[in-house]
């Protein structure tokens, strides 16, 4: 093949990832050749591809070939990776085409979250050694959007904000019963304990935040109040005031929804009342495929509709619904940061594929936020026969007292059935 006709089949295979790329503001580059953006504005980055067949592989599969190609070096961003992201979700023409949907199809199957695929899926991501999620997480290990009351709180402060303001918005009594499912390595249950006097049983499938979780609960002094138990949420027995579920709905799987709602009927019945805490989506759409294949399997980020597939059906009342998008964001602006400061130890640790693969993933992840690609709700609900709820959200933005909680109870009444 003349040198000609492989600089002809480089400037197609450029074309298609830019015609891919939409208005993009960046540069396509191989070693030997470029293509720029045709916007008068200058590019915010360079996206630049070893070798032909990379190159080749983008235009197949996109997302999946950008992942693992940019995991081991075979493609480099200059500029801010964040920004080029963002560049890419907003102006691109989409990487859904028919080798997309298929390895999206086959991934449905193979991650599908039955109890054997559940504990699989969660072993992948949540089975890491602790000591990695250290580097970057906050000191109480939350790993689950945060809160920032205002724009100059630290990780710190916004985590423990988020923490209190779910139990603001559960409007949490000393001695009464809760039960959370997908419980993390434990800080929202021990929050719960230690600040509102609440008994809890915390469900998790991943054996080393259980373990973790046990541990902490020990040195606090929390045992007696806090009980971890290592199973899956299916398995949750007992009657309980109050449900709840942070950063676990993204991994039950749609077809899983009436099940979970089943679950929480049987705990918290028609007196109770709870709280669900995901990754959501404004429009249905399966998850990144690159994300299920590397990072976390068997996901899926619902749309508000589709979430009431696990509320409607036992005819709960939502009480409450607030989006937390761009508190989301914020949060994993402030992992990524920490994430780079020790990203020379992830390395030493884990490897250079696995520093770049979670680089990408917390970086693309924050452009998904920022753009609305991916929002995170919370939805407060309970039961027709729930006898305890406010009667205005000011507890939610005042810290108002047990004494105001208790006049908001006796101003409420349930609606009939």
């Amino acid at each position: 093949m003349t040198l000609n006709n492989t600089s002809g089949i480089d400037r197609s295979l450029l074309k298609a990832v830019r015609r891919a790329l939409g208005t993009a503001p960046l540069t396509v580059a191989l070693p030997h050749l470029e293509n720029r953006p045709s916007t008068t504005s200058s590019p915010i980055g360079t996206i630049r591809i070893a070798d032909r067949a990379t190159l080749a592989g983008l235009v197949m599969n996109p997302e999946v070939v950008f992942g693992d190609a940019y995991s081991d070096g075979r493609i480099e961003v200059e500029g801010d990776l964040v920004r080029v992201i963002e560049s890419i979700n907003q102006s691109s023409r989409g990487v859904r085409n028919w080798s997309w949907r298929l390895m999206s199809k086959w991934l449905a199957w193979a991650q599908a979250n039955t109890r054997y695929g559940s504990s699989r899926n969660i072993q992948h991501h949540y089975d890491l050694p602790t000591d990695f999620y250290k580097l970057w997480l906050d000191q109480l290990m939350v790993y689950t959007c945060a809160y920032f009351p205002n724009q100059d709180a630290s990780l710190e402060e916004a985590q423990e904000a988020k923490l209190d303001l779910v139990c603001r918005k559960l409007w949490l009594r000393p001695g009464e019963t809760v039960v959370e499912a997908g419980c993390g390595w434990g800080a929202q249950a021990m929050y719960m304990a230690e600040h509102y006097g609440v008994k809890i049983k915390a469900f998790n499938i991943s054996h080393e935040q259980i373990r973790f979780a046990r541990e902490m609960a020990k040195q606090k002094g929390l045992s007696s109040m806090v009980e971890f138990v290592e199973d899956d949420y299916r398995n949750i027995t007992g009657h309980y005031d109050v449900f709840v579920s942070v950063g676990m709905l993204e991994h039950v799987g749609r077809e899983h929804y009436p099940e979970l709602g089943r679950v929480i009927q049987h705990t918290i019945g028609d007196q109770g009342r709870g709280l669900l805490h995901f990754i959501g989506r404004r429009r249905s759409l399966p998850f990144s495929v690159w994300i299920r294949k590397r990072i976390f399997p068997g996901a899926y980020a619902p749309t508000l509709r589709e979430s009431m597939e696990v509320l409607e059906p036992q005819a709960y009342y939502v009480l409450d619904i607030e989006d937390l998008r761009l508190h989301y964001a914020r949060t994993i602006e402030h992992w990524l940061s920490r994430f780079e400061s020790a990203y020379d130890t992830v390395v030493r640790d884990r490897g250079t594929n696995f520093a770049r693969m979670w680089r990408l993933y917390l970086a693309g992840s924050i452009a998904a936020f920022r753009v609305g690609t991916l929002q995170l709700f919370q939805i407060v609900f309970a039961g027709a026969q729930c006898k305890s709820a406010p009667w205005t959200r000011s507890r939610l933005y005042t810290g108002a007292s047990q004494d105001q909680d208790k006049a908001d109870d006796e101003l409420w009444t349930p609606a009939m059935s």
